[in-house]
């Protein structure tokens, strides 16, 4: 079974032409050399090497850096165009691509000037991909209780601890590392370290087994007495590692959300086309008004949830300060209209998607990782409302 069709969407968002050629581009790619793959690469769990080649090739690495720095000078809102389009089909080879960005932003955010130019480079080339090394065993949503440590000697820090659950983890080359550098200090005794592969001690543990976006590779990280030079020390000081955390989800929680939409996009697709072919009672199932209207409720959130997204990352491309609750509606709401739609795409299928033979049950597998990773809806919420409650306390 195919695809599904160009389901048009029902919003114009004025998008410049630049942006339309790039999601036309991203669309073309997904299209002609992902769909042919994506479900050997689900089931073979395979990292998508050559996918990441051709992304490359095409420049998408480089949409949202600078131009001094190699990239193409684009925002935030181009990488969720990009994002949303290779989500639409594969969204493990959608995580493998934006992982390599929310490595990136740390370094983008906060490096400094010798960093930016040694870093940034390779990444926007697409030579070298990028993690982001926060989550351990103890500290997934609360980013504060990590237990890595930096400890300084001379012109060195040595790193010890491990990550896990590190989405590009073994596959990377270029990993940003929050450690603890002064435990006394609490959050502000966290910091945060540039890491290449391949550093002496620096070995990774076990590869996860995954629902969902399996072709992306979600690994552990070991470090045992890894040396670290003092120029690798991010933005050339201790005690930003927290900041540069939330900064960064910020930043990245829009791209899980364009993922979302990608994926309920491509789940909505394949049920409208279904609908049209599937016959019962003599009558195509689209023409019975039970399925018409749970189509329309599909179609009515995954606009909303884009249009949410949109206007975030259009917040943060205008340097606006105060982002992370919009940040983290989008990421709550468009996460939680793919698990939703999904669903209401393998009940539109019926027996049939629940089988491997039809897509439609990967989208389901792979829209769950969006409502947990990057912080879990719940811990969106909090988000929200501590927000609103500051707010309103003013």
């Amino acid at each position: 079974m195919s695809l599904g069709g160009n389901i048009m969407s029902l919003i114009n968002y004025k998008l410049t032409e630049e942006q339309e050629m790039l999601k036309n581009l991203c669309r073309q790619i997904a299209e002609e050399k992902i769909k042919p793959y994506s479900r050997e690469l689900d089931e073979k769990e395979e990292f998508p090497w050559e996918i990441m080649k051709i992304l490359a090739q095409s420049d998408l690495f480089s949409i949202c850096i600078p131009q001094e720095y190699g990239g193409m000078g684009g925002g935030l809102l181009e990488l969720c165009i990009a994002t949303e389009e290779i989500s639409r089909v594969d969204g493990g080879v959608a995580a493998s691509y934006a992982a390599s960005f929310l490595g990136m932003f740390p370094i983008l955010l906060y490096g400094t000037e010798e960093q930016k130019k040694k870093y940034l480079p390779q990444l926007a080339s697409g030579s070298k991909l990028a993690a982001f090394a926060l989550t351990e065993p103890e500290a997934g949503s609360d980013a504060s209780a990590i237990r890595t440590v930096a400890k300084k000697e001379g012109d060195h820090y040595i790193l010890n601890g491990t990550k896990h659950f590190i989405t590009n983890g073994g596959e990377a080359e270029i990993y940003t590392v929050i450690a603890v550098t002064d435990k006394s200090k609490g959050p502000r005794g966290v910091s945060a370290f540039i890491v290449e592969k391949g550093t002496e001690g620096f070995t990774f543990g076990k590869k996860e087994e995954k629902l969902g976006i399996r072709t992306s590779s979600t690994r552990e990280l070991i470090f045992s007495d890894v040396r670290v030079s003092k120029e690798n020390l991010l933005g050339g000081r201790e005690g930003i590692g927290f900041i540069v955390t939330m900064k960064t989800f910020d930043q990245s929680r829009p791209g899980v959300a364009a993922q979302a939409v990608g994926i309920a996009q491509g789940a909505l697709e394949l049920a409208v086309e279904y609908a049209h072919k599937r016959v019962q009672f003599g009558k195509p199932i689209s023409s019975f008004q039970g399925i018409q209207w749970i189509l329309a409720d599909m179609a009515t959130k995954v606009e909303a949830a884009r249009s949410l997204v949109y206007s975030v990352a259009l917040m943060v491309d205008r340097g606006e300060k105060e982002v992370g609750a919009a940040s983290a509606m989008a990421k709550l709401f468009a996460s939680d209209v793919a698990m939703e739609v999904t669903t209401n795409a393998v009940q539109i299928f019926g027996g049939y998607g629940y089988m491997r033979d039809y897509p439609v049950e990967k989208f389901m597998r792979d829209a769950k990782i969006t409502q947990i990773y990057e912080g879990t809806n719940q811990i969106q919420r909090n988000i929200i409302a501590l927000d609103l409650i500051k707010r309103y306390a003013k």
